[in-house]
């Protein structure tokens, strides 16, 4: 599991059959203090998480799979909860 920031949306007209119908979200995560990590990912997203909300993603491929009932997509990141609040 994976903390970030929701940077903005991707729009694509080609793409995976798979990601059809699905919110796909760039995400930039952050390290233990916070700071942006790496570079930008695409997340897909059923919670309905927007530009600056900060979320909980995960990397499970099967199960990203398994979520958009496809086992050949080619999705890795999706969401997992959004975060409220953050304790130290």
């Amino acid at each position: 599991m994976q903390l970030g920031t929701v940077i903005g949306h991707a729009t694509s007209t080609i793409k995976h059959p798979s990601l059809n119908g699905w919110r796909m979200l760039i995400v930039q995560m952050l390290n233990n203090a916070r700071q942006p990590e790496a570079d930008p990912i695409i997340a897909i997203d059923q919670l309905g998480a927007g530009a600056g909300t900060l979320v909980l993603l995960d990397s499970d491929g099967r199960h990203a799979r398994e979520l958009v009932g496809q086992d050949k997509s080619p999705i890795r990141w999706y969401t997992v909860a959004i975060v409220d609040e953050v304790r130290s």
